[in-house]
C-alpha cells in the first residue's frame, strides 16, 4: 500500500491593504518625534538628573556651613533647579505613562489572541489528492455508552457570583452551601479575593485537594492549600511500646534533633509516662478598692459551699467543661483566681474562657466594687512547666 506523509501546512503572509487596495500606512511611534534615538535621550536625562542633584546638594552644604540662607539662589542654582524639574518630568512621563496604562487598560483575552495572530496571514494546505492511508484513521469514532450530562455553570454565572462576593451582597462563607460544590466555591472565593486585594494567588495551589473533607471540620473559607513536607522520627520507646513520630514542618534540623532524642531514649531503655493531672487553666485578675475586700472574695471563693454554686454556674457554658478547683492569690488590691477544669477530648480554651466569664458575672452581683482587670492574669502558664501547675 502506498502511504505518503502529508506535507506540513505553509504559513503565507500577505501584505495588508486598505479598503482602496493601497498598502497600509506605517504607524508612527511617539519616540519618532525625538531628535535623538530613545536610548541616547534617556541617558542624557538620567545623567542630567544625577549631576544636577549632586550640584544642588553640594551647594546647599556650602550654604549651611557659611550660614547663608537657602532661599537665596544664584543664576546657576536656578538653572540647576529648572534642569532637575525638566528631567523629573521627562522620566516620570517616560516610565509612568506605560505603567498607568497597563493598570487602566488591561486587554482581554480576545485582544491578546488578535495581537498574537500575524496580520494578513493565511494557511495554505497542499491540495494534492491522496488516499486515506492506514497512518491516518479516517473512520468515525466508535460509539460510547450514553453518560449522564455533567452540569457545567457558564462563565457568565460565575462572573456574576464573583461580582456579588466582591460587592458584599453574597457573603463569602455561604458559597459552599449555595453552590453545593466546595472546590468551585474555593475557586470563586479565590478570584474574588484577588480582585479585592489586587494581589495574585498564582503561587498558592488550588487543584489536587479534597475540599469536601474539610467542610465544617478544620478550615473555613478556603482559597487553596499549602504543601508541607512530613518527616519521621523514631522509634520512640514509650511505656514499652515503639512509636514512629510523623512531623510536618519547614524548620530545618527539627526532625533530625527529635530523631536523635528518640534514639537516646531508646538506647537508655525507653521512657515511662505518668499522668498527674489533666486539666485546662484560666487565671483572671480582679481589683478592689482595698486589700481586705480582695481577701473577702478569696475566702468566699475557697468556701466549699460557695464552690459548688460557682461550679454550677461555670458548667452551664459547655457540655464538656467541668470546674475542678479554684486557687486564689492576693497581691495588694489585686486578686488572681486560677480556674482549673476538665475539657474532655478538646483543648478547650474557648469553653474555659466562657465559663470563667460566667463566674465573674455571677460574682459581680455580690461584689459590685470588683473591677475585672483581665480574663488572663500573669499566673496563667502556657507551654512552660512551672511548679504552680503541679501545686494547685
Amino acid at each position: 500500500m502506498d502511504v505518503r506523509r502529508r506535507p506540513p501546512m505553509k504559513l503565507v503572509r500577505r501584505p495588508s491593504r486598505t479598503s482602496a487596495g493601497e498598502p497600509a500606512v506605517k504607524h508612527l511611534k511617539p519616540s519618532d518625534a525625538l531628535p535623538l534615538p530613545l536610548y541616547l535621550t534617556n541617558g542624557i536625562f538620567f545623567a542630567l538628573f544625577f549631576s544636577v542633584a549632586y550640584f544642588l546638594l553640594h551647594r546647599w552644604r556650602e550654604k549651611i556651613r557659611t550660614s547663608t540662607p537657602l532661599h537665596v539662589l544664584t543664576l546657576s542654582e536656578i538653572a540647576a533647579i529648572v534642569s532637575m524639574l525638566a528631567s523629573v518630568i521627562y522620566l516620570l512621563g517616560f516610565f509612568g505613562v506605560d505603567f498607568v496604562q497597563s493598570l487602566v487598560t488591561r486587554p482581554s483575552g480576545d485582544v491578546w489572541d488578535a495581537e498574537d495572530e500575524p496580520h494578513g496571514a493565511i494557511l495554505e494546505e497542499d491540495s494534492r489528492p491522496g488516499p486515506c492511508a492506514a497512518a491516518i484513521d479516517c473512520s468515525p469514532p466508535p460509539k460510547v455508552a450514553d453518560v449522564a450530562p455533567v452540569t457545567v455553570v457558564s462563565s457568565e454565572e460565575e462572573e456574576e457570583i464573583i461580582r456579588s462576593v466582591v460587592a458584599g451582597s453574597v457573603p463569602s462563607y455561604l458559597l459552599e452551601s449555595k453552590l453545593g460544590d466546595c472546590k468551585r466555591a474555593a475557586a470563586i472565593r479565590r478570584e474574588a479575593l484577588q480582585r479585592t486585594a489586587g494581589r495574585s494567588l498564582a503561587g498558592l495551589p488550588l487543584d489536587g485537594f479534597d475540599y469536601e473533607s474539610i467542610l465544617g471540620q478544620c478550615c473555613e473559607m478556603p482559597v487553596g492549600y499549602v504543601q508541607i513536607p512530613v518527616g519521621i522520627a523514631g522509634p520512640l520507646l514509650l511505656d514499652g511500646r515503639e512509636y514512629w513520630v510523623p512531623m510536618a514542618t519547614t524548620e530545618g534540623c527539627l526532625v533530625a534533633s527529635t530523631n536523635r532524642g528518640c534514639k537516646a531514649i531508646f538506647t537508655c531503655g525507653g521512657a515511662s509516662s505518668v499522668v498527674l493531672r489533666d486539666r485546662m487553666t484560666r487565671a483572671p485578675v480582679v481589683r478592689f478598692p482595698t486589700a481586705s475586700r480582695a481577701a473577702d472574695l478569696k475566702l468566699f471563693v475557697e468556701d466549699p459551699i460557695n464552690f459548688d454554686t460557682l461550679a454550677v454556674v461555670f458548667n452551664r457554658s459547655s457540655r464538656f467543661a467541668r470546674l475542678q478547683g479554684i486557687h486564689c492569690a492576693i497581691a495588694g488590691k489585686n486578686l488572681y483566681m486560677r480556674f482549673g477544669c476538665s475539657t474532655g477530648d478538646a483543648m478547650g480554651m474557648n469553653m474555659v474562657s466562657k465559663g470563667v466569664q460566667n463566674v465573674l458575672d455571677y460574682l459581680q452581683t455580690d461584689f459590685p466594687d470588683m473591677d475585672v482587670i483581665g480574663i488572663s492574669g500573669k499566673i496563667l502558664t502556657g507551654r512552660p512547666i512551672l511548679p504552680m501547675s503541679h501545686a494547685c
